[in-house]
């Protein structure tokens, strides 16, 4: 049976820019890094906790337009202890959040962010009475 999310992966323009943002802004690390037969580099793995990781591939040139409307990814959601202080952690390395910490409708604290190639990160704050800490 399934035993949870091994990995979500994103196709990036520019690896050495999503590197920072994910290493150097949040803090994941690098876990190690697979080429091609032919000795490109291929996919980097960033790992997010045990048995958890982001895979950065090489080679992205097209842009993929996405809103509510669009059928398919949305965003990805990171769970953090105090979304005041990711919040602050991420405007003090110059980026500009989406929509500063709020709490929503199920009663968590998010903020928005988009790395280096436009894809959407909510940083969630659980509310110990939300539907997801009760279900």
């Amino acid at each position: 049976m399934i035993k949870g999310i091994g990995h979500l992966a994103f196709v990036v323009e520019n690896m050495e820019k999503s590197l920072s943002f994910y290493c150097n802004v949040l803090g994941f690390k690098k876990a190690f890094e697979l080429n091609k037969e032919n000795g490109e580099p291929w996919i980097v793995y960033l790992k997010v906790r045990e048995g958890q990781f982001i895979e950065l591939f090489y080679g992205g040139s097209k842009e993929v337009t996405t809103d509510f409307s669009t059928i398919g990814y949305s965003h990805l959601c990171l769970e953090v202890e105090d979304i005041n202080e990711i919040a602050n952690h991420i405007k003090s390395h110059g980026l500009t959040l989406d929509d500063e910490p709020k709490q929503s409708a199920d009663l968590n604290y998010q903020c928005w962010v988009r790395d280096p190639d436009g894809n959407r990160i909510e940083f969630m704050q659980l509310h110990p009475e939300s539907p997801q800490n009760n279900a």
